[in-house]
């Protein structure tokens, strides 16, 4: 069908139907990203919806970790209406756009459902445009929007039901877009040898008492930056700007795994400590390109696909901290305490840690 249900809403950004984006890249993307994390580390959940219109496909994930077990429920069909945004089991509700949004898991034959909705902190602020070209060919062009919040409702895995409540389940949430890559791997061509050194994502988005602080850095293994943010973002809107950063981040022995980190602004005068409470292995099952046989946007065949699996962490954090890796932690600094995501990935050579 090219007239779908958005098409009634003035929203069109060029002169294409809805079902149709302005770009012909394969890998257009629009995504949700949610995370759930307990303040005292009891469990971290991560859940994700996506659409690919250039693949026809649409997929939503949500992991759980609780103890020494992940579960994962992940679901996959042909899209066909955008204004969609569910996938089996697994939906979202937008009640009030930039402050409450509501996630499902219906009930289903594997070990995870939930029923949660989130109620933002603060607003919702875009982050810098990701833009990042391998030779000729554009591999990053995004665009995000994030915010801080808590979530409430209940999560029942594994049989055992989760009360969850605002004033100790906090998160963040992204909404991104645009061309990144996504879907079967590409042929390689010129680009297989094209030399890639490796190099270090940090997204650290941190919620206090009347504030929220949000933290990125994507260093090349030579020091170059290719996407940084640090602003101090007030409940009232005010954004401060904090200036470049620095990183001194601790690893586990053996593995590419944090332990904590000191991010400084010398600019701003701050010094924030970072101490994860408890990782969720986020690449391991939910489609972010460790499988062969799952990553996000993935033709899975002309009929629903739902799908779940419980990993023993043990067995899967070597693999898992190969790729991005999401924590729950706390956030200190200058007398203030705070809560939200530590997330990074290590890929190749970061001579400043010793990765080879």
């Amino acid at each position: 069908m090219t007239v779908t249900p958005w098409d009634d809403y003035p929203v069109h950004q060029s002169s294409n139907w809805i079902a149709h984006v302005a770009t012909s890249d394969r890998n257009f993307y629009d995504r949700y990203y949610f995370n759930v994390l307990d303040t005292q580390g009891r469990f971290m959940v991560v859940m994700g919806l996506g659409q690919y219109p250039n693949l026809g496909t649409t997929d939503a994930f949500v992991t759980v970790r609780v103890g020494e077990k992940q579960h994962v429920v992940r679901a996959s069909k042909p899209l066909v209406d955008r204004s969609d945004i569910s996938v089996g089991p697994l939906r979202i509700e937008v009640i009030e756009p930039l402050k409450r949004l509501r996630f499902v898991v219906e009930p289903n034959e594997h070990d995870v459902s939930l029923d949660l909705t989130w109620e933002g902190f603060g607003p919702a602020i875009p982050e810098p445009n990701q833009f990042i070209r391998n030779g000729t060919r554009i591999t990053f062009d995004t665009q995000r929007l994030a915010q801080m919040g808590s979530w409430s409702g209940t999560i029942t895995v594994a049989g055992e039901v989760i009360e969850v409540k605002p004033e100790t389940t906090w998160g963040s949430r992204d909404r991104s877009w645009g061309v990144r890559p996504i879907g079967e791997r590409e042929p390689e061509g010129i680009y297989r040898d094209t030399f890639k050194p490796g190099g270090m994502w940090s997204y650290f988005p941190m919620r206090f008492e009347d504030h929220c602080i949000y933290y990125i850095c994507s260093e090349g293994a030579d020091g170059s930056r290719s996407l940084e943010q640090a602003e101090r973002v007030w409940l009232d809107g005010r954004v401060e700007q904090l200036g470049r950063t620095e990183h001194a981040h601790e690893f586990e022995p053996g593995i590419r795994l944090l332990t904590g980190s000191t991010i400084s602004f010398p600019d701003s005068g701050i010094d924030i400590r970072c101490t994860p409470l408890l990782a969720n292995f986020l690449a391991v099952g939910t489609g972010y390109g460790l499988e062969p046989d799952w990553r996000h946007g993935m033709y899975q065949g002309p009929d629903l696909v739902v799908q779940g699996i419980t990993y023993e962490v043990p067995e899967i954090r070597q693999l898992g901290a190969y790729a991005v890796v999401d924590h729950a932690a706390r956030f200190e600094y200058d007398g203030h305490v705070g809560y939200g995501l530590y997330e990074h990935s290590f890929s190749g050579a970061m001579p400043k840690y010793g990765l080879e």
